[in-house]
């Protein structure tokens, strides 16, 4: 490692008339899903794109990145993709072929960052911004502990703790500029949900058909829902991406799998298996879909700002640790519905979580209001203000 110099920032030297673009380093280390990395490649695109900061991802799967981001090369150590500059991570120690500090270092969910690397931000002229990006959470303690400091034991550095959140106080969650227009125009234009029908499902729009997107990981419950979307009296178009759901699909449809192209009916339900795609075309599934069932973070959050009904599958965690993050996220979420609809959709997504039986008929019993709630939280949301935006406000307060 050759160097302990800044990338190009504002401590790199700049002036009022050529402004340098702020450096920012982001850490990732992929768990067992896409999570980390989804929520850490949107978060770098956003900074990038809309901020105009020069941004480097560490990332230690690139298996698990490229279904995110096709275009991505699995055998390059250093390559840059929309303008971000991507390093294959080789945690713990590795910090890239040369030592580059940036301006801002954003540590994504604990991952630890090289010990290496610490010791330089240490010795930086300018001590970087140094951010700890916490995993969503929708509990009250959250606001408490956004933003609080954590000085280093034996470095002249401070972490400060950033919690994405759904309430004031927050991080907020990611939210892209243009998202909005972009489901405004795709609702707006008939031809463009045909096309999008056609290009992703092979078929034209079913006629009177609900529409559900299913994204999950494995459920005990899927097979009651199945079987009620099966008997039921309304015609239910299931589009499913393919992943960790996939094989409960295929057993119960009695295929040997049931990946993307795969296609089944069974009474009332049609199905078909999507291919897992890159982000930008899952908003448009989400779009496309009635209700939508999300798993994990991003498709979360994904789901909140495509405002349809959804259900979520909360990452499980020990000792049902998850549950009360579940309960926190329905407080925000139920919080204006009937009492009724508020009930049915509480039932149904602790059932969807491991606590009882999902009753689909009750939850679509009142889409009506749920789907004026949908809409009616996506603003209430988005007062919160996105989480790129908040955290560029942050840094840039900390670099003056």
């Amino acid at each position: 490692m050759s160097s302990t110099a800044p990338l190009a920032g504002p401590s790199a030297g700049s002036s009022a008339e050529s402004p340098v673009a702020i450096a920012c380093d982001i850490f990732c280390a992929v768990i067992d899903n896409f999570g980390d990395i989804g929520v850490c490649w949107r978060l770098a695109r956003q900074l990038a794109s809309e901020h105009g900061w020069q941004v480097r991802v560490f990332v230690d799967d690139l298996h698990a990145f490229q279904r995110l981001c096709p275009s991505l090369a699995l055998d390059r150590a250093r390559q840059t993709v929309d303008g971000i500059v991507v390093e294959h991570w080789h945690t713990p120690a590795h910090a890239g072929d040369t030592l580059e500090i940036a301006d801002v270092v954003i540590e994504a969910f604990a991952c630890e960052l090289p010990p290496v690397y610490v010791a330089a931000m240490a010795q930086r002229e300018r001590a970087p911004v140094w951010i700890n990006l916490e995993y969503l959470s929708a509990e009250d303690w959250v606001a408490d502990f956004h933003l609080r400091p954590s000085p280093h034991p034996r470095y002249p550095l401070v972490k400060t703790f950033f919690f994405p959140g759904l309430g004031p106080g927050t991080g907020g969650v990611l939210k892209e500029n243009h998202l909005e227009a972009a489901r405004a125009a795709f609702e707006a234009s008939p031809a463009a949900r045909d096309a999008w029908w056609t290009k992703t499902v092979g078929r034209a729009l079913p006629v009177g058909a609900t529409v559900v997107s299913l994204f999950a990981y494995e459920n005990p419950a899927v097979d009651s829902l199945l079987e009620q979307w099966r008997d039921g009296d309304e015609p239910i178009m299931l589009l499913a991406p393919e992943g960790r759901i996939s094989g409960a699909l295929a057993r119960f449809f009695g295929l040997a799998s049931f990946g993307a192209g795969a296609h089944a009916e069974r009474g009332a339900l049609n199905t078909h298996g999507l291919a897992f795609t890159e982000q930008s075309g899952y908003d448009a599934l989400l779009w496309a879909s009635d209700v939508n069932f999300v798993r994990g973070e991003d498709s979360f959050v994904r789901a909140q700002w495509a405002a349809k009904p959804f259900v979520w599958h909360i990452y499980p965690q020990a000792d049902d640790a998850h549950l009360p993050k579940l309960d926190a996220a329905l407080a925000h979420y139920a919080r204006t519905l009937p009492a009724d609809a508020a009930a049915a959709l509480a039932g149904f997504w602790h059932a969807w979580n491991g606590a009882g039986a999902p009753d689909w008929a009750a939850l679509r019993r009142h889409y009506p209001a749920l789907r004026r709630r949908a809409l009616e939280w996506a603003g209430e949301l988005a007062q919160v203000g996105d989480l790129a935006g908040n955290l560029a406000l942050f840094t840039k307060t900390q670099l003056k």
